[in-house]
């Protein structure tokens, strides 16, 4: 009978007595692992006749796929606005801590900034996979500075740019590369918009909607163009009005081209969404909703002063302003945190839950065949989690990379 090295000599891990989130449901199944990737364990019986090298009792732990953070600004003290000598070494250490929080891969996202600082910036920022050393970076979000003076929020005024006449090229000029860009949030109201969101579309960049003062039928056009996400949902934006709902009004819209969702991130921290408007977008659309930290540099660290960019930002508590006013600037709340709140506001399931912080955020990119899921053949990026969806133990690619001190195995 031929061994299960039939196929690889990699060794098999077989996770026990724990339940899979897989199709929409908590499964109480095994989980199965080798090289990196979730195995069909009938295909291992049946065809290769195979069976596990190892195996963890995971002591009725939930398993579910890693969180995707699409828009996170900093952490621990390191703001990926600011061009240091020593950035790589800041991007490492987020990506370092944020594996605590269940978060195995992101996209670092840079504020409204000069010029200068995308050109310094960008190119030492590349798309990796995650391991030991980190969460893994999917690619950059560059929020601005192509928004609303209106609904700049935490974005200094001095940085923001209108698309001039060759508009595009404009843009370019304004990065200097799109090589490791995944999402560029920006106003559709804005003049010749539309031919800026179509070239991002077609170069495979995600056009997301956000610091805009933009009605329902520009936001609509701007989806009709390739836009497919809203940046942090009712937070600079129009205010939901019923006869012109603006941005908000794309949840229901009956304007989206046949085949494409809308997805939008929502900042589920008891701060930026009151519980009330939380339910109100996730019952409206609840297969959209993306769960984003929009952290800044003060998330992890005690109160105090921070940056976020080219502005100073005051902590308190859970609350984040431009120092000396009220206006929010980002968040210092965690992925795991944002989950939880999430779950207890709406009501919705603990599926739903962390579909939110992982499927979601996996389809708005495209990359669900891979990520986001335990389906097989997908990466083994996962979580173990208890009941409280409090995280345990963080994997990627099949390999422990952060677990809770107080829990051995």
């Amino acid at each position: 009978m031929p061994s299960n090295k039939s196929v690889s000599d990699a060794p098999i891990v077989q996770f026990t007595n724990c339940r899979i989130l897989r199709s929409h449901q908590l499964q109480r199944e095994d989980l199965w692992v080798r090289e990196g990737k979730i195995l069909n364990p009938e295909k291992l019986f049946f065809d290769e006749k195979g069976s596990a090298d190892i195996q963890l009792d995971c002591k009725d732990s939930i398993i579910a796929p890693g969180f995707i953070d699409v828009q996170i600004n900093g952490g621990f003290g390191v703001d990926f606005s600011l061009a240091t000598d020593d950035f790589k070494s800041g991007i490492d250490l987020v990506s370092q801590k944020i594996l605590s929080h269940g978060v195995t891969s992101f996209c670092p996202t840079l504020v409204t900034s000069p010029p200068s600082v995308y050109h310094q910036v960008l190119p030492q920022i590349s798309i990796r996979n995650g391991g030991a050393h980190g969460a893994g970076i999917l690619g950059v979000h560059l929020e601005g500075p192509f928004i609303s003076k209106e609904k700049k929020g935490a974005h200094p005024e001095n940085c923001l740019r209108t698309f001039e006449a060759g508009a595009f090229q404009d843009l370019l000029a304004t990065y200097g590369s799109l090589d490791c860009v995944r999402i560029v949030t920006l106003a559709p109201e804005m003049k010749r918009s539309s031919e800026v969101i179509r070239e991002l579309t077609k170069r495979g960049i995600c056009v997301s909607l956000g610091h805009s003062v933009a009605n329902l039928s520009q936001a609509e056009e701007a989806v009709q163009h390739g836009a497919t996400f809203i940046t942090h949902l009712f937070n600079a934006m129009l205010p939901f009005h019923h006869r012109d709902p603006g941005i908000v009004g794309l949840l229901t819209s009956d304007k989206i081209p046949a085949g494409r969702r809308v997805f939008y991130g929502m900042i589920s921290d008891g701060i930026h969404t009151n519980p009330a408007a939380l339910r109100i977008a996730h019952r409206a659309h609840p297969k959209g909703l993306v769960l984003v930290t929009d952290a800044i540099a003060g998330m992890g660290l005690a109160p105090g002063r921070d940056t976020l960019g080219q502005q100073v930002v005051e902590i308190d508590g859970l609350n984040t302003y431009i120092a000396g006013t009220k206006t929010l600037s980002g968040s210092v709340a965690t992925m795991d945190t944002c989950v939880r709140h999430f779950q207890e506001a709406t009501g919705c399931s603990v599926e739903t839950a962390l579909e939110a912080a992982s499927l979601h955020p996996a389809q708005l990119l495209g990359i669900e065949h891979k990520k986001g899921t335990l389906n097989y053949d997908s990466d083994a990026d996962f979580l173990m989690l208890n009941d409280g969806l409090y995280v345990q133990a963080t994997y990627i690619a099949g390999e422990e990379v952060w677990r809770q001190d107080a829990l051995g195995m």
